[in-house]
């Protein structure tokens, strides 16, 4: 707060320097007294009023706009709290949190006010000031319309963080020329912030010119016609030549004044600027970060183009120099794939922190106990997911906090701890998995069955039994539906977890819910950790190209005909080592021919035995091609709700091959 306060005033943002020097009150009181009585609580909540204040101010500035909010209710509340507090303490009230006023002054007599004066002054903070440079700024932008001419020493103090330290350790010291009086210089001084001493003292032109007093006492020559460099070359060379001591540095009391020439300005001696350390990282538009992943995409096209080019296909082609070129072009391809990939991950740790908030803010005004943790928050994950997560997130905690949670007093009754609810991340297999999990009271088969079907969800020729537990959570995550009697201000409206399954279907992910009515929920986000470029398994069916992610591939086969069985129902399985696995034959699935090449075949296909969610199973397909990098493109809208399908790409050959989603073709199958 004290920074935020000095920083707000230098920039004349006076409302957000007020609302920070009252906060910063509320800590020096706390500081000194002590928190025994003091409700940690309230004071929380003042904070993040005022924290929430000062950021919605700063978003006005990004975006062009004044910061013109108006912070007086604010601070009469921060002040009724503090007032509260000192009520409270029994012991003698603490000091108030002022600036001190400046301890020794000499004011000279008052004189004719059309003359011109000269001063020297010496300035003082106090040793805990932070960021004393912003502050003898400020001090300097305030005295430029009453002076004529000014010097000051450090006269880095915008461009160079240090010189903080350096007014810490030998002030600050200022030459001016002005027709002001001193009692005027005072009184501007004296607004200052953490002042602990201010020295100002009238001088005649020739002791202006001489500059201040060094820090041995002595009065250093002012030589008018030699420049800087000279005189610290001399100066240097003149200690060198009594004795082998310590260098001496010019010191702010040894202030040199260059003669001016035609247009230039007075300069102070200083030390040289030393040369500023390389920086470590840079700024990019996100915008060029996606146009360059753009580009890799379609490298990866013309690699994959170049490689299935039809023309190296002649038997008995010799080409040794090129496959060796192209293996390496493969690995750089390989390499700055994985770098572009790598600038565009982020750690989830700033939309995990963000989740913090949103807890306090509803377990307060829901009056509940409920405590938060993070495990996992620097998973990393592609930067166009995070933005896609986030309010599908800051909905499952809200829900795990209303509906989850019980209050305080049935926890009590059940015999319950604190409620708590713990967000997690972590990485498996190319996907990121988030989950929100609380100790509440859980889902309710029972109550979710009879809602959906008093709203007509449930196959009326299917029994209750027929349906598996996480069929029935499923029908929470459909539009309209609500177990809530009551509208609150976080749910019962029936909206909500349809929008975060939309959310998080339209990043190739999956929403898996578990619970344990009593003990409590846990809400499984499945998620890619990137959304550009996969490794896949290309194949066909029928004349049709289909790729399917590597990560989710167990083993492939190839089948005889008949090894496939039948059941009377009409399912298809077939058994692999003594285990029984379902088929699902993907030109069935997808309305496809079969090819007419195979049709007399002996051979029944290739299986592709893949893992879902646990759950193994083996998709029928024509022909396999081989692995291949796939640069992910949308759907386009036309054909975006075929249930099966999470995208397309471009093959080596320019026809287009559909990616297959494996979650969508597993749902489709179990029901």
């Amino acid at each position: 707060m004290h920074t935020i306060k000095g920083s707000s005033g230098v920039m004349m943002f006076d409302q957000i320097t007020a609302i920070a020097h009252k906060l910063e009150d509320v800590f020096f009181y706390l500081r000194e007294s002590g928190t025994e009585n003091a409700s940690h609580m309230q004071l929380i909540e003042h904070v993040l009023e005022v924290g929430d204040f000062i950021s919605g101010e700063m978003d006005k500035l990004q975006d062009g706009e004044e910061a013109d909010a108006d912070a007086s209710e604010i601070i009469k509340r921060v002040d009724d709290f503090l007032l509260s507090l000192k009520g409270d303490k029994k012991e003698e009230i603490i000091q108030e949190n002022v600036s001190k006023e400046p301890e020794q002054f000499y004011i000279a007599p008052t004189p004719n006010k059309s003359e011109m004066f000269f001063y020297k002054i010496y300035i003082t903070y106090r040793q805990d000031t932070q960021m004393s440079n912003i502050h003898a700024y400020k001090l300097v932008h305030s005295l430029n319309d009453v002076v004529e001419d000014m010097l000051y020493y450090p006269d880095d103090i915008i461009s160079n963080e240090k010189s903080g330290d350096v007014i810490l350790e030998e002030g600050f010291k200022m030459l001016l020329k002005t027709s002001a009086l001193a009692d005027e210089l005072n009184d501007i001084i004296s607004e200052g912030l953490e002042l602990e001493k201010v020295d100002i003292y009238e001088c005649n032109e020739e002791e202006y010119l001489q500059g201040l007093v060094s820090n041995d006492g002595e009065e250093i020559k002012i030589d008018l016609e030699s420049s800087v460099e000279d005189i610290e070359k001399r100066t240097k060379e003149k200690q060198d030549e009594n004795e082998p001591k310590k260098e001496k540095k010019i010191t702010p009391g040894d202030f040199v004044i260059e003669s001016k020439g035609p247009g230039k300005t007075k300069k102070l001696a200083k030390d040289k600027p030393k040369k500023s350390e390389k920086a470590s990282y840079i700024s990019v538009d996100v915008k060029k970060m996606d146009m360059l992943m753009d580009l890799i995409g379609e490298l990866v096209i013309s690699e994959s183009v170049v490689l299935q080019n039809p023309d190296l296909k002649v038997p008995g082609l010799k080409l040794d120099n090129f496959n060796k070129a192209v293996t390496q072009m493969t690995k750089i391809a390989t390499d700055l794939q994985n770098v572009i990939m790598s600038m565009r991950m982020v750690p989830l740790q700033n939309t995990f922190q963000k989740m913090n908030r949103i807890v306090f803010d509803v377990s307060r005004k829901l009056g509940k106990d409920v405590e938060f943790e993070m495990i996992g928050e620097h998973t990393e994950v592609d930067r166009n997911i995070i933005e896609h997560i986030s309010d599908p997130l800051m909905h499952l905690v809200r829900n795990s906090i209303d509906h989850g949670i019980e209050s305080n007093e049935e926890r009590q009754q059940l015999g319950k701890d604190k409620g708590k609810v713990t967000l997690s991340a972590k990485t498996e297999s190319g996907k990121v998995w988030i989950s929100v999990k609380d100790n509440g009271a859980g889902l309710s088969r029972e109550k979710i069955y009879q809602k959906a079907k008093k709203q007509g969800l449930i196959d009326p020729y299917k029994q209750e039994s027929a349906y598996t537990d996480k069929e029935i959570y499923q029908f929470i995550t459909l539009p309209g539906f609500s177990t809530n009697e009551k509208v609150t201000e976080y749910s019962g409206r029936g909206v909500g977890m349809d929008v975060v399954v939309s959310n998080i279907q339209a990043i190739g992910g999956k929403l898996d819910i578990e619970s344990i009515e009593g003990v409590g929920s846990t809400m499984n986000m499945k998620i890619p950790l990137t959304l550009a470029i996969i490794d896949g398994i290309v194949f066909y069916v029928g004349k049709s190209a289909f790729v399917i992610e590597t990560g989710v591939v167990k083993e492939f086969m190839g089948i005889e005909k008949g090894t496939v069985r039948k059941e009377p129902s009409g399912e298809e399985f077939v058994m692999i080592r003594g285990d029984c696995y379902p088929v699902l034959r993907l030109n069935n699935f997808f309305k496809i021919e079969e090819d007419e090449k195979r049709k007399d075949d002996s051979k029944e296909g290739m299986l592709i035995i893949i893992e879902v969610d646990k759950k193994m199973m083996c998709l029928l397909v024509d022909k396999l091609v081989g692995k291949q990098e796939i640069v992910v493109k949308p759907i386009p809208d036309y054909i975006k709700h075929v249930q099966g399908l999470s995208g397309c790409t471009q093959l080596g050959d320019g026809s287009i091959a559909l990616i297959i989603d494996t979650a969508g073709i597993t749902i489709a199958k179990v029901s």
